[in-house]
């Protein structure tokens, strides 16, 4: 089986559109968490995922958005964007939100926004946090999102050990070795790498490849309808760095 997987939409629909036009065939769709928050179109991106054959689960933005979370827990940028998605989701957008889980397993695949440790709020940006988070799930590969940074995440041989990391490049599928892994795809919609292009990862389940992509998509339209929004102006500026 062909999936596509992609995290951190946050509301950017041209981003969307790009990774899905770059992916070519796949079969399912999975989604990390944080379709909403920060960008324009929440509705769009929303109603975009459910016309395509998928699975998903929650992250903390669309807990924020209908006020599952504390929003005093979220800097002061995210905390406007949310408030403002709150304004602008249609019910059918709340309720499908509103039934995302907070992890699945899907065959030898667990899926968590953050980590399988705290699947809404942890990051994995260390190596030393990310190998705790072995112990938190019993499938060979976990995917995650959250930290907008794509990573390779190989698990320690034993329990306490270290584990390693690797930046993913592009180039083309990748064969996954024995180990266990945790591998973020990357943001979609706001890459913080320093690249600006929408991020992705395909996964091929039968031959047990992945594949990072990057693609560019139109920042500058999506900047605009975030100007005419009112949304933060830091949120728009670190859309053409990726930061």
């Amino acid at each position: 089986m062909r999936v596509l997987v992609i995290s951190d939409v946050h509301a950017n629909y041209h981003a969307l559109e790009a990774v899905l036009a770059d992916a070519g065939q796949f079969d399912v769709v999975w989604s990390l968490g944080d379709l909403v928050g920060y960008g324009p179109q929440p509705n769009e991106c929303i109603e975009r995922l459910r016309g395509l054959e998928h699975v998903a689960i929650a992250g903390n933005h669309d807990w924020g958005a209908l006020g599952r979370l504390d929003l005093a827990e979220f800097n002061v940028d995210a905390r406007q964007a949310n408030l403002w998605t709150r304004d602008q989701l249609s019910p059918r957008s709340w309720s499908f939100l509103d039934t995302l889980p907070e992890t699945l397993v899907e065959g030898d695949f667990t899926l968590a926004h953050g980590s399988p440790r705290h699947p809404i709020w942890e990051y994995l940006v260390y190596a030393s946090v990310a190998a705790l988070s072995f112990a938190h799930f019993t499938t060979r590969t976990c995917l995650v999102g959250h930290s907008h940074l794509p990573a390779i995440f190989v698990g320690p041989e034993e329990e306490g050990d270290a584990c390693h990391v690797a930046l993913p490049a592009e180039g083309g599928p990748v064969e996954l070795g024995e180990e266990r892994y945790i591998i973020n795809p990357g943001s979609v919609g706001q890459p913080r790498d320093g690249d600006p292009r929408a991020a992705s990862l395909l996964v091929d389940t039968d031959r047990m490849t992945i594949e990072h992509r990057r693609v560019p998509y139109d920042v500058a339209a999506v900047q605009a309808l975030m100007r005419e929004a009112d949304l933060p102006p830091r949120s728009i500026a670190r859309l053409e760095y990726g930061w």
